[in-house]
């Protein structure tokens, strides 16, 4: 990984481990369509083809997540519940 790789990931992995606990809600991505978070996505995106590589495919990652919040927002969805690798949205 080059230098501007690294950083990149150890600025994800911190905001993984001290932002995204506390800011109170998912990835609106993840929630929809099931798998990784945008975050991890990113994450993995720019250890496989580096930071330059990587500006498209998150970009498009971002829009997808993007709908994804409008199409839950449709809805009234509470909360997801996971059934093998499907998830299943809920209301209460």
């Amino acid at each position: 990984m080059t230098y501007a790789s690294v950083v990149v990931d150890r600025l994800i992995r911190g905001y993984q481990q001290n932002l995204s606990p506390r800011k109170g809600w998912s990835c609106a991505h993840r929630v929809a369509h099931g798998g990784a978070s945008c975050s991890a996505a990113v994450r993995d995106l720019v250890a496989g083809r580096g930071v330059a590589r990587s500006i498209v495919p998150t970009a498009a990652r971002f829009v997808a997540c993007y709908q994804a919040a409008a199409l839950l927002a449709q809805t009234d969805v509470r909360g997801v519940c996971c059934c093998g690798g499907i998830p299943i949205p809920f209301r209460f």
